[in-house]
C-alpha cells in the first residue's frame, strides 16, 4: 500500500506561481511512475504531468508545457509540481498519483497519455484557484 499526501495549493492571481508537493509513504519501493492530475468542477480528471520514479523522464500535457515542471526527490519520497504563469483555466483540484508499472510511454505517434485507471494510488487532492 502506498499513501500519498498533497500540499501547497492556494488562491493566486493569473501570472503567479505555486509549488505543489506530494509526500509518498508506505510501500514506495514498488513505484515506477508518479504523476499529477487535476479535476475542475463538472469536468473529468485530466492528466497534467508524469515522472518516471527511477529514470526521471518527464511528460506533460500540451496545455502546461513550458509553464509547469514536475520533479522528484527520491531521498525524501517526494514529488513536486512547480506551476508558473498560472492561468484561470488551471483552476482545479490537483491530485498526486502513483503507479507500480511504467505507464507514461512514447510511441512512433508521440506521447501516450496515460489513463486514470493505470495509476494504483491517489492522494486526496489540493485545491488550486487562479483568479483573473
Amino acid at each position: 500500500q502506498v499513501y500519498l499526501r498533497e500540499s501547497g495549493g492556494g488562491v493566486v492571481q493569473a501570472g503567479d506561481s505555486l509549488r505543489l508537493s506530494c509526500a509518498a509513504s508506505g510501500s514506495t519501493r514498488g513505484i515506477d511512475d508518479m504523476a499529477w492530475w487535476r479535476q475542475a468542477p463538472g469536468k473529468e480528471r485530466e492528466f497534467v504531468a508524469d515522472i518516471n520514479w527511477n529514470g526521471g523522464a518527464t511528460y506533460y500535457r500540451e496545455a502546461v508545457k513550458g509553464r509547469f515542471t514536475i520533479s522528484r526527490d527520491r531521498t525524501k519520497n517526494m514529488i513536486y509540481l512547480q506551476m508558473d504563469s498560472l492561468k484561470p483555466e488551471d483552476t482545479a483540484a490537483y491530485y498526486c498519483a502513483a503507479s507500480i508499472s511504467v505507464v507514461a510511454t512514447i510511441s512512433p505517434q508521440g506521447f501516450n497519455i496515460p489513463d486514470v485507471s493505470e495509476y494504483n494510488y491517489w492522494g486526496q487532492g489540493t485545491q488550486v484557484t487562479v483568479s483573473a
